[in-house]
């Protein structure tokens, strides 16, 4: 299984996205740090399309790359991880 991406590993379209998402979706600075610590504990994320449920929000991706973020209560494709 693939690890997850990191933010400098990122295509910078894919960074750029990211950035919007977290704006347009109001992402706080406190559950960006859960996502930081999660990332950095370098977890395995599948091939194929997933998504992890932070409680006020969902990070989707395929494969090694996040893809974008999702609120709470919005539903989301793949595995959950």
């Amino acid at each position: 299984m693939p690890k997850i991406a990191t933010w400098g590993d990122l295509p910078p379209a894919i960074r750029q996205h990211l950035i919007d998402r977290m704006r347009d979706r109001s992402i706080s600075i406190e559950d960006l740090n859960h996502l930081r610590l999660w990332i950095d504990s370098n977890p395995e994320v599948p091939e194929g399309n997933w998504y992890r449920d932070f409680g006020s929000f969902k990070i989707c991706g395929a494969g090694m790359l996040p893809k974008t973020f999702l609120l709470r209560g919005q539903s989301a494709k793949g595995k959950a991880i």
